[in-house]
């Protein structure tokens, strides 16, 4: 099967094509450009460079949150559009999964963790047993101090990845009680060719949607929302006092 891999969920845009075989064509930004000026012109060179004709593809990948509000959108209807004009099924897969698969493998806990600001991250726990990857704690928006106690309570040496970290790598060193390490350059931030990987294990498992019910998963209000119900709460409060 090929599966074809895109991932717009953070500062990362990164789009692969994968068989069962072989990652056979992986192309990732990360540097000061938008989503909506690398996400289609990095599919349309990948696709140029394999000489790939889209409508042989199985599945589409496509990360599908929590993350940048923008980002997603942008990835989400890049990938329904292609379902949608291709006639194929898309592979939503969380994005912390996603995070947590660069590390396959390892024996340590994983903790990906994206800032999510308003002093909270999107982050979740996972391991591989056996060569199996396994969700210890399925992903949340939660505050730094919650996820470092719960990783605590494990005992369990864990490695960190995602653009959350630097943001709190000052209060993880300082209150971590476990050992613990920081991903490399090379797997610490979201790939493409992790969710290719993942995604053909999902499609295996029949994980799969179709393109017009595919919608993405936000766990938070973007801001627009949440300044409209605190809008809405205050306008309710002022006429509650007028009564």
């Amino acid at each position: 099967m090929i599966i074809l891999a895109l991932d717009s969920s953070g500062l990362v845009a990164s789009v692969a094509v994968a068989s069962e075989e072989a990652l056979l064509a992986e192309y990732t930004f990360n540097y000061k450009k938008t989503h909506s000026q690398t996400l289609l012109p990095m599919l349309d060179e990948v696709v140029r460079m394999l000489d790939l004709d889209l409508a042989d593809i199985d599945a589409i990948a496509v990360t599908a949150g929590p993350g940048s509000f923008t980002g997603l959108r942008i990835g989400s209807a890049t990938a329904k559009g292609l379902g949608l004009a291709l006639k194929k099924p898309i592979v939503s897969v969380p994005t912390l999964d996603c995070m947590a698969y660069n590390l396959y493998g390892t024996d340590m806990l994983i903790c990906p963790m994206m800032d999510a600001r308003r002093d909270q991250i999107y982050t979740g726990l996972y391991e591989f047993s056996n060569d199996e990857f396994k969700v210890i704690t399925p992903q949340k928006a939660v505050s730094i101090d919650e996820i470092i106690e719960e990783v605590n309570k494990t005992g369990r040496k864990t490695v960190f990845l995602g653009d959350g970290v630097p943001v709190h790598k000052e209060k993880i060193t300082r209150q971590i009680t476990t050992e613990y390490v920081f991903a490399p350059v090379h797997m610490n931030r979201q790939r493409a060719g992790s969710l290719a990987a993942l995604g053909i294990e999902y499609f295996k498992a029949g994980r799969i949607e179709s393109a017009a019910d595919h919608q993405p998963v936000y766990l938070r209000m973007s801001q627009a929302e949440r300044e409209r119900a605190e809008r809405l709460k205050r306008e309710n409060e002022n006429n509650t006092d007028n009564i």
